[in-house]
């Protein structure tokens, strides 16, 4: 693959898996009522930034009525408000919010993806869905040759990234990675951090297990090991 835009088409084009296909296509036919007027998306994401970005935020999957709704990651739903309002408080966004794909929403130096790129019922992938999407995550990473942190949001998205970065760097020491609160990792023989931090979903916001404050304090880290401060 030669170019994010290329990738980015045979992502969406891409059938490898039956019951997530299946499953994105029901949702997006039946819907659910407080988006009864809404064209969904119904159809696998790429992921969307800024194509010399620094900073790689990887996420589990779409959700449902959010990014399989509108046709984008993290948008539509609360985990994207979240996302959103860190991106654009750190100054990696241009607007805080992120509800469509039209709505203007442009980042700077960051880009965001996912491990799955079609919504999984429960959220919970099978195995072999991840390792059927894993491909495309080695071809981001291949394309973002500016990349110098990797956020992974929950842990399955951050035993996805593992997975990609096994395939790219082999010789590379991954052992005793762990998802959690802005936990931080140098390993030796990839080029990267890797910074861990709980999703923002709805079940880690709202009983306070991710509070605000050590939310923003992980893009804001970031922010600081980019500038090199």
């Amino acid at each position: 693959m030669h170019s994010l835009e290329g990738l980015n088409r045979k992502i969406v084009e891409c059938q490898k898996c039956e019951r997530l296909s299946t499953y994105i296509r029901e949702v997006a036919r039946k819907k659910v009522r407080r988006y009864a007027d809404w064209e969904y998306w119904g159809k696998p994401l790429p992921g969307f930034g800024d194509p010399e970005a620094k900073l790689l935020i990887v996420g589990l999957a779409p959700a449902a009525h959010g990014g399989n709704r509108t046709g984008r990651m993290f948008t539509g739903d609360s985990s994207g408000d979240w996302l959103a309002k860190a991106l654009y408080e750190t100054g990696f966004a241009n607007k805080p919010t992120s509800e469509s794909r039209d709505d203007g929403l442009e980042l700077k130096d960051a880009y965001i993806t996912a491990v799955v790129r079609c919504a999984p019922p429960e959220n919970k992938p099978t195995k072999e869905e991840m390792e059927n999407c894993n491909g495309y995550l080695v071809e981001e990473l291949k394309l973002l040759k500016n990349v110098k942190v990797i956020l992974c949001l929950g842990s399955i998205a951050l035993k996805g990234t593992l997975m990609a970065l096994k395939d790219l760097y082999p010789e590379a020491k991954l052992k005793g990675i762990k998802s959690g609160r802005g936990l931080k990792y140098k390993p030796e023989g990839i080029p990267y951090t890797l910074i861990t931090s709980y999703h923002p979903s709805k079940q880690n916001t709202q009983t306070g297990r991710l509070k605000w404050e050590d939310w923003i304090r992980v893009f804001e880290e970031i922010k600081s090991l980019l500038e090199g401060r």
